[in-house]
């Protein structure tokens, strides 16, 4: 998501941040954010304080502008939108050279006050829901925060799984090398997650399952099947050497290494299916992609 510096008319001897707010109708807190980041400049280009009078007849405001690769929402509401995110795409930029996420998308779509309500990783594909205005955002949020949904994801996994199961072991930071490595124990925050068998690949030796995480911990879904000894196909942190996995987190891992360590290109965890009630309404949500299934022959 690109900076883009933008001249603005403004007044001049005016307080900055009275202006902000009263002329430019920003509200507080993203008035205090584009300030106290240094992203307002004057006719010289030097940073002005919230504090600061305007020293001139215009200032430049660097402000994030979401661009656009083709990526429409799934479907789209009065006060929110869902997407089905492909994988390989973050939702969230990690810094200001990132050039493309999922927020791109959604503030070209709908503004700088649309905003996520969840995230899912990189390689997860589906969906997510966004808010399209600061009020709907509190709302789902607040949801999301209550447990107010009820999300299943689907999963490739190694090996054959029989039978349902309730996984429901704590989690917490593993604590070595690997800082986003999660581990299953008897410590750490509670953690439960459904797993449900659908289809069995004789050839791969491998599992379609359905997973109803109960909880939403960080990483839940993929370190409660490796804790079981299903690790997900594809799955670059958990279930190989901290090497490969350090690779992976600092982009330095070669493709074919990682297929030849993993098993795939990606993570095959996919966000299918979202179900809540908002404003008395209750939305069933299915995602349309269809390339888990497509991986597995269906």
């Amino acid at each position: 998501m690109p900076f883009t510096l933008k001249k603005i008319k403004a007044i001049k001897d005016k307080k900055l941040s009275l202006f902000l707010l009263q002329d430019l109708k920003i509200n507080h807190r993203n008035a205090q954010r584009y300030a106290s980041k240094g992203r307002i400049f004057d006719e010289n280009m030097q940073a002005i304080k919230p504090s600061d009078k305007i020293p001139g007849e215009h200032i430049f405001m660097a402000v994030f502008e979401g661009i656009s690769r083709g990526l429409k929402p799934l479907i789209e509401f009065e006060d929110f939108a869902i997407f089905d995110k492909p994988t390989h795409l973050m939702v969230h930029p990690i810094s200001k050279s990132t050039p493309y996420s999922l927020l791109d998308e959604i503030r070209f779509h709908f503004g700088e006050n649309a905003n996520l309500i969840h995230r899912i990783d990189a390689e997860t594909s589906g969906l997510v829901i966004v808010g399209k205005n600061k009020k709907s955002e509190k709302i789902l949020k607040d949801m999301f925060e209550d447990k107010k949904y009820h999300k299943s994801y689907l999963a490739i996994v190694e090996g054959e799984i029989k039978e349902e199961i309730t996984i429901d072991k704590r989690l917490e930071k593993e604590g070595k090398k690997i800082g986003v490595r999660m581990k299953a124990g008897d410590s750490g925050k509670e953690s439960c997650t459904i797993i449900k068998p659908l289809k069995y690949n004789v050839k791969n030796d491998t599992t379609l399952v359905e997973a109803l995480p109960l909880t939403g911990r960080q990483h839940q879904i993929r370190v409660h099947l490796y804790s079981i000894g299903h690790r997900i196909i594809g799955d670059p942190i958990y279930g190989v050497k901290d090497d490969i996995a350090e690779e992976y987190l600092n982009k330095t891992l070669d493709k074919k290494i990682r297929e030849e360590e993993t098993k795939s290109h990606r993570l095959w965890l996919h966000a299918n299916y979202l179900e809540f009630t908002y404003k008395n309404i209750t939305y069933k949500i299915k995602s349309k992609n269809k390339e888990i299934l497509k991986e597995l022959g269906f």
